[in-house]
């Protein structure tokens, strides 16, 4: 993940510490729940729970039908050291605010894996000695949070160092082992031909140790991709690597193959819709690709402007949309049909009611004014013309305002000319202004 997905900085040791005050937690394999079926955590998209203005995932549950999440990132201390920390700022061992966010999810009926690596800071695979002491360090993890999935990010700087490759691959095989059922995914770089020189070599790694995971994911975007069919192509071209390396045939690679990609606009300036969402998820599921996921939540949503200015944020798309479209591909994913967004009631019409029988030679309750003519006037509204007037209600009714006397000068479109709107009504403007984006 590029900098910008991957920017758990001070504001979010700040969060942390505050929400570590209040937050409730226990030690062991806290919250820990049966699991999800893999296919929900092949589709949970990555969140930031602690930093990008983290949304609810409560809310995003109820408007999505979405059961599972991709909390990003774990990593070494930034002090040095091979320990598990959030964003490399706070430890693992003591946090609860991370806690409260899986509380919440679980107690909703979903779950969460966790993303370990991610684009910069310092990697348990670069910080500890060996295997061994890197797998010890992602079971603190897995035991603290009781987790049945784990994503390992690999991707730069780290996937260019051997020896740290090395020792998150040998890790993730002792977790695999160590740990029966849990859902394990491999993600990298995507480039135009499926993966570049070190994503290759990781592979060559994983084949050298005996290791297969659920799946090896690219991020095919950030690499000069312009829309879905540049994605899928290098998708295409990924399964013939996963092929070559390991001697499987197309459908096998493909089952062990997945998607990981950012909606609207990427780092580098590329844009990729909710049409280019639903084309990757139509060539994964037709080819019965393993993952479907994306970076992410905290950016599932409109900015103001929607174009952000033509800027990349790590809080909004940068595309006009609605809250939580992209989850909705993922929700699809994992087999399940998203809840109808229920639109918002019409304004019902005003009822027109006829006045009673007035006896005979009794004043009208309204006149029509017909001694001006039907000029323009400079606000572009006739000047003229018959309108009609209409009394004020009644004083002292219960439940009424008294409207003014002056004439209705703008009828709206459910009124007939000439006519009066029935008491405790207003009459609506004719041009409804349509409402701007979110704010």
């Amino acid at each position: 993940m590029r900098p910008l997905r991957a920017c758990l900085g001070a504001a979010a040791a700040v969060a942390l510490a505050a929400a570590g005050t209040t937050a409730l937690v226990t030690t062991s394999a806290s919250g820990a729940t049966n699991a999800l079926s893999d296919r929900w955590y092949a589709a949970a998209p990555y969140l930031m729970p602690t930093d990008n203005d983290p949304p609810d995932a409560a809310a995003i549950m109820d408007a999505t039908g979405l059961k599972a999440f991709q909390l990003a990132f774990v990593l070494a201390p930034n002090g040095g050291g091979c320990s598990p920390t959030w964003g490399g700022t706070s430890p693992v061992s003591s946090d609860t605010a991370v806690q409260s966010v899986v509380s919440t999810i679980r107690a909703k009926g979903g779950d969460v894996s966790v993303s370990i690596g991610g684009y910069g800071g310092t990697k348990l695979g670069q910080a500890c000695a060996d295997p061994a002491a890197t797998a010890a360090a992602y079971q603190q993890v897995i035991t603290k949070y009781g987790l049945h999935a784990i994503d390992f990010d690999l991707e730069e700087p780290e996937y260019e160092n051997s020896a740290a490759i090395r020792n998150e691959i040998g890790a993730a095989k002792i977790l695999q082992q160590n740990n029966p059922g849990l859902y394990v995914s491999v993600t990298t770089a995507g480039t135009a031909d499926g993966t570049g020189w070190f994503g290759k070599q990781m592979l060559l790694e994983a084949k050298s140790q005996g290791f297969t995971p659920n799946n090896f994911s690219i991020m095919p975007f950030d690499g000069g991709f312009n829309g879905a069919a540049s994605q899928t192509a290098a998708l295409t071209d990924f399964n013939s690597i996963l092929r070559s390396t390991f001697g499987w045939d197309q459908a096998t690679a493909y089952a062990h193959e997945g998607f990981s990609g950012m909606n609207g606009r990427s780092d580098t300036g590329e844009y990729f819709s909710q049409a280019d969402f639903q084309t990757v998820l139509d060539y994964a599921t037709g080819h019965h690709m393993d993952r479907f996921t994306f970076w992410s939540l905290n950016r599932d949503r409109q900015c103001t402007p929607a174009d952000n200015g033509g800027r990349t944020s790590g809080t909004c798309s940068s595309v006009a949309q609605n809250s939580w479209d992209f989850a909705k591909y993922s929700v699809k994913f994992a087999g399940v049909t998203p809840p109808t967004t229920t639109p918002t009631p019409p304004r019902p019409r005003p009822r027109l009611r006829a006045p009673p029988a007035r006896p005979p030679g009794a004043r009208p309750r309204c006149t029509r004014r017909t001694t001006r003519s039907r000029t323009a006037s400079t606000t572009g509204r006739p000047s003229g013309g018959p309108r009609t007037r209409c009394p004020a209600p009644r004083s002292g009714v219960p439940g009424r305002t008294r409207a003014p006397a002056e004439p209705l000068d703008v009828l709206g479109p459910n009124l007939a000319p000439n006519s009066c709107p029935y008491r405790g009504h207003t009459a609506r403007p004719a041009r409804l202004v349509h409402p701007g984006v979110r704010s």
